[in-house]
């Protein structure tokens, strides 16, 4: 086989960016099948937090499209923009979460679990950023 000559080739993957490709990958492959057991079970979960099943269903919805859509954002060419955005939208939903365990009312369980999704978006913004951070240097 030989190749195209005049044509550059680009590597498939750049070492510096492999950091935070592996953390946008595994944060929304844990987070779409997050999302997937609280859609699936969104009743017998409803009833240990204090949410109704609507907002639960809603909630395993939103994990599973933000999922994906991270998941497709791991793919850029270019990622410091894209992991920027991902680390801005981990610290604002670890925020949202330690606010909504102040303001909707939930059983004792709900605000564990609710503090419990913030403590793993924040590790998750930390953890890319290192690998935004990889990029730098």
């Amino acid at each position: 086989m030989t190749a195209v000559s005049g044509m550059p080739t680009r590597p498939l993957y750049d070492s510096t960016d492999s950091l935070l490709r592996f953390a946008m990958r595994a944060d929304a492959t844990l987070t779409g099948l997050c999302g997937l057991a609280v859609a699936f079970f969104a009743d017998p979960i409803s009833s240990l937090t204090g949410l109704t099943s609507g907002q639960e269903y809603a909630l395993g919805a939103f994990f599973v499209l933000y999922g994906l859509v991270v998941f497709g954002l791991a793919a850029v060419p270019n990622l410091r923009r894209v992991g920027i955005g991902v680390i801005a939208a981990n610290i604002a939903y670890t925020l949202a979460a330690v606010a909504a365990a102040e303001l909707v009312p939930m059983t004792a369980t709900g605000v564990a679990a609710t503090l419990a999704t913030g403590v793993y978006t924040a590790a998750f913004a930390g953890l890319q950023y290192l690998g935004v951070r990889r990029l730098a240097a």
